[in-house]
């Protein structure tokens, strides 16, 4: 199970609508700062900070080539997320279902 600091970082990174576009442009292949900026109109250093936080949130590696920064998923971090999620799901399933039963019994005595 990953530390909660580590899934707290990953959450923050993933909350803004601008980071997640991010990851989903990066989804499609490695890309420059320059090339991901673009769409969003936005001041470079606004946009780098964005990319900062992705980066805190080990979401994306960066990488200096010459004049270049280069942008890639790292999917490590969302497999954590991934299973944290997944792990939660099936004890609120688990949980939901006990109070179903319950219910119905209570329900059925009635």
């Amino acid at each position: 199970m990953p530390k909660q600091p580590d899934l707290d970082q990953t959450f923050h990174a993933l909350a803004d609508p601008t980071r997640r576009a991010v990851l989903s442009a990066l989804a499609e292949g490695e890309k420059s700062v320059g090339d991901l900026a673009a769409p969003f109109g936005m001041a470079l250093p606004s946009f780098m900070q964005h990319l900062k936080v992705l980066e805190e949130g080990q979401l994306i590696r960066t990488e200096k080539r010459g004049r270049r920064r280069m942008c890639r998923l790292d999917p490590a971090r969302f497999a954590e997320a991934k299973e944290w999620m997944e792990a939660e799901h099936q004890r609120w399933t688990a949980r939901l279902g006990r109070l179903g039963a319950y219910l119905d019994r209570k329900d059925n005595l009635q």
